[in-house]
């Protein structure tokens, strides 16, 4: 065996891969992160700061192709093409659409609970343990619907999270709405509220806090392009600008561009990316009280620091195509609407990429053909929710442990 130079080389520097790297630390394991741009310089620098356990419906459900058709046809919609990524993306929009069959749906529901309930289990000790107690919220979430027919709509969600557990309660008036966040517009006549949804104060500064946290148990982090990886039985060779570097394991936690580094390994893996846009207006923006989501229209409000992010729909761009900011300017319009008391003016608007892999759930497993590499992307809207517990996931098949819960639903492989 090579003498290697570390022991677990982490690529990617968001908040999956940092949290990778302080589950493997924990370990007594010696760990360097390389990382292309800056620390949550992708998605984990602008999303909306949930811990969104709730979630474990995937986008593609069987609802969606009576709503597909009307968003795909709005270039504001909530799902949106660009023409000049149409055909592209196609052939995973036709992966994504038979995951909306009720056989794939109701496996990729099993696996995304089961992941759920371990990460929920995991984030309070680990955010325990990083000492950012202060950045956590107990607050809930409130689903807005303009009528029963809409609201009704959700009853498959509601007893698929009965059958898993997830507490939630519903309103049935814009007065119910009102006495629980005030300022609502009296068009939203029905709710459903999970108080169980937890948040993070800033996910940027929660991601840059980890880095510290890190730096100060003796890791490393090197700011370097990755071009290549070298496989062998014992050891992985990560070739980068400026040097190679060799480890026991790599593991690959660099969201969009994950895919471009299993190619590297020899596997086509079907990630693409949902561009997801947003605006952060200054304190004093709007008085919420809790993380609002408006699943007909695709977007959600939340508190980030002291301010307010508006954002969320999905565009299927690519890496590659321009920003269209007038996606985020379409949103905050609505989001004016629905609450408004919402002062709007002189925010700051985001585009960033949310690496999906078209079942919804994420890769996480070793590669087809290097059981030292590791995968741990394609956690698409759920990155932050999922990250502590993908973490501890990865640090156990790094130390070769049963991992805590069967990861066949989100092997490679599975494509």
């Amino acid at each position: 065996m090579k003498n290697v130079e570390i022991d677990v080389i982490v690529i990617g520097a968001g908040v999956v891969g940092m949290s990778c790297a302080l589950a493997l630390q924990k370990r007594g394991l010696s760990i360097k992160i390389l990382e292309r741009k800056t620390i949550a310089s992708e998605a984990s620098f602008g999303n909306a700061g949930a811990f969104a356990f709730s979630e474990i419906l995937p986008l593609a459900k069987p609802s969606l192709f009576l709503k597909a058709p009307k968003w795909l046809l709005d270039p504001m919609g909530p799902l949106s093409i660009p023409p000049a990524y149409a055909l592209k993306v196609m052939p995973w929009m036709l992966r994504f659409l038979r995951s909306a069959f009720s056989d794939k749906f109701n496996k990729s529901v099993v696996g995304q609970a089961s992941l759920m309930k371990f990460c929920e289990s995991t984030i309070e000790g680990h955010i325990d343990n990083v000492g950012a107690n202060n950045m956590l919220r107990h607050e809930g979430q409130l689903q807005l619907y303009e009528s029963e027919r809409q609201w009704l709509a959700e009853r498959e969600c509601w007893q698929i999270w009965e059958r898993h557990g997830i507490e939630f309660e519903h309103l049935h008036s814009a007065e119910e709405i009102a006495n629980l966040q005030p300022g609502v517009s009296s068009r939203f006549t029905h709710g459903t509220f999970t108080p169980a949804w937890r948040s993070i104060r800033d996910p940027f500064v929660y991601t840059k806090h980890l880095a510290k946290v890190f730096l100060e148990h003796g890791g490393i982090i090197g700011y370097e392009n990755v071009s290549d990886l070298e496989h062998y039985p014992d050891y992985v060779c990560v070739v980068a600008e400026h040097k190679k570097y060799s480890a026991k394991h790599v593991v690959i936690a660099a969201g969009a561009w994950s895919h471009k580094l299993a190619k590297m390994l020899g596997e086509n893996i079907p990630l693409e990316t949902q561009r997801g846009y947003n605006t952060t207006l200054s304190s004093g923006a709007f008085d919420l009280k809790m993380h609002l989501t408006f699943p007909e229209h695709g977007f959600v409000v939340s508190k980030i620091g002291d301010g307010i992010r508006v954002g969320g729909a999905v565009e299927m761009g690519g890496l590659k195509l321009p920003p269209n900011y007038k996606r985020s300017e379409f949103m905050l319009d609505k989001a004016k609407r629905f609450l408004p008391e919402l002062n709007s003016e002189n925010g700051t608007q985001w585009m960033g990429f949310r690496p999906c892999l078209p079942d919804s759930l994420p890769v996480i497993g070793s590669a087809k053909n290097a059981c030292n590499v590791i995968y741990a992307f394609g956690h698409g809207h759920l990155g932050l929710t999922q990250s502590a517990g993908t973490g501890e996931l990865v640090s156990e098949l790094v130390m070769g442990l049963k991992p805590s819960i069967d990861l066949t639903p989100f092997s490679a492989r599975r494509f």
